[in-house]
């Protein structure tokens, strides 16, 4: 498709090109992080949101059909990391193994969650709210204890990862 045609359709019967719609809005890549009975497990996500400022709340949403889902939708504390455009390859390992995050650079945070080394920010929370929504479930954290420092974001786009280019 040309950069200016507009494509009409529905998503309800053409859901490939509403997951290409959607796919045009540039989001960073964030690793979602928590304790399970298997020790700890990570999923990468990019349904990350900011919330409120007072309280302080964040959200993500993890798709109910995911293998991990189990791992998250009881989970009452877990950590948000926002990933460094050199960090693709901790994002690739996630993707390919929920224990993956074993043999990433990591420290204990001071719930016992595990944190992310070199990460641009991270959000250590705790369950605040979950809500139905269709195929996936909106995971509203409170967020205890944040830190974030500088770099370039790893970003999504059109299916494939890149980085941030500033005027």
């Amino acid at each position: 498709m040309d950069a200016g045609t507009i494509a009409t359709f529905d998503p309800s019967s053409d859901p490939d090109s509403f997951r290409g719609a959607l796919g045009t809005f540039v989001t960073g890549v964030t690793v979602i992080t928590t304790d399970s009975p298997e020790g700890p497990v990570a999923i990468v996500a990019n349904s990350f949101a900011s919330v409120s400022l007072d309280p302080p709340l964040v959200l993500w949403s993890p798709a109910k059909a995911s293998k991990r889902f189990e791992h998250f939708s009881g989970s009452r504390r877990f950590a948000v990391h926002v990933l460094a455009s050199d960090q693709r390859d901790i994002c690739a390992a996630i993707i390919a193994s929920k224990t993956a995050i074993s043999k990433v650079p990591t420290h204990k945070s001071h719930c016992g969650m595990p944190i992310i080394e070199g990460a641009l920010a991270t959000f250590e929370c705790s369950l605040e709210a979950t809500h139905d929504a269709g195929d996936h479930v909106i995971v509203v954290g409170r967020v205890t204890k944040a830190h974030h420092g500088g770099g370039e974001p790893l970003v999504f786009h059109a299916g494939k990862y890149g980085a941030f280019q500033g005027d």
